[in-house]
């Protein structure tokens, strides 16, 4: 009998300086190329993390090709993953300080200086537009929290990005699955649906909250970069630009940052800290 030792690495993406504990885990297999999708998935669900991925043969002219599984679903595309497996493809050998990973949603440039690592996000597709008052509902809030339009967007992952009035607002949020379902639904993540809120701190920061639905539950993850990348679609779309910071995570125990920018042109890039915590073998 041949027992596959398959070799992963455990890292924080987003992370905050001096916290080993901040960001969002992810889980990277270096060489995932031999694995089945049932393998792939058994082991996302193994890890229980919000993604696992695995290193496999890249295509398009990219340096490494990524797969990007959560517990339920493959996904096209997500911010912590790629910047994560981007950090330990080139560790690895693929690409310098630019890699390029080839994902169902495309080839995406992620950029190192150190230890930060920023991605180049697709074009946006913004719309459609959702009714206040039921996105409010969604996330336990009122109508008048919400500032609108509050619109379905997609840089690979289809969300929905909703701003609130308040810091407050931000913060009082309460993921109903079932509204959740009904009214933020449309075209979003492997039949799941994720609200992005988000509101203005002042002095180029903001403070984001992502609710998401798993399963029979309403959860939130810690820092979401393809949520932040999907926001700044939604700015482009309002004619604006500029640098941000995004605080995240801080009521689940993981604060996190991500730095949010979008150009002139509207050319949107998150990035942030990527830490490395582990290493380790599964035998298969």
């Amino acid at each position: 009998m041949t027992t596959d030792v398959l070799r992963y690495r455990l890292l924080n993406v987003f992370a905050v300086p001096d916290d080993p504990f901040s960001g969002n885990p992810l889980c990277v297999f270096e060489d995932g190329a031999g694995l089945s999708d049932e393998q792939m998935q058994g082991l996302a669900r193994q890890f229980n993390l919000s993604e696992t991925t695995f290193l496999v043969g890249a295509e398009r002219g990219a340096d490494c090709g990524v797969r990007i599984f959560t517990p339920s679903y493959e996904m096209s595309f997500a911010g912590h993953p790629t910047l994560g497996s981007a950090a330990v493809a080139q560790d690895l050998g693929f690409g310098d300080d630019e890699v390029r990973l080839s994902m169902p949603a495309g080839v995406i440039p992620v950029a190192a200086s150190g230890d930060q690592w920023t991605l180049t996000a697709n074009a946006a597709q913004v719309g459609p537009e959702y009714a206040t008052a039921d996105i409010a509902a969604a996330v336990g809030l009122t109508e008048d929290d919400l500032v609108g339009p509050v619109q379905q967007v997609s840089t690979g992952s289809a969300q929905v990005i909703a701003r609130a009035r308040s810091v407050d607002a931000v913060r009082r949020a309460v993921g109903d699955t079932a509204l959740m379902r009904r009214y933020a639904g449309m075209g979003t993540r492997g039949g799941e649906t994720l609200v992005y809120l988000w509101c203005e701190t002042g002095d180029g920061t903001m403070e984001a909250r992502a609710l998401f639905t798993q399963g029979a539950a309403a959860i939130e993850d810690p820092a979401t970069g393809s949520a932040c990348s999907n926001l700044g679609g939604w700015l482009a779309a309002q004619g604006r630009s500029g640098e941000w910071v995004v605080h995240q995570g801080a009521l689940v125990g993981r604060p996190s940052q991500l730095r949010l920018s979008v150009s002139a042109d509207g050319v949107v890039r998150v990035g942030g800290l990527v830490r490395p915590l582990g290493t380790g073998e599964v035998r298969l």
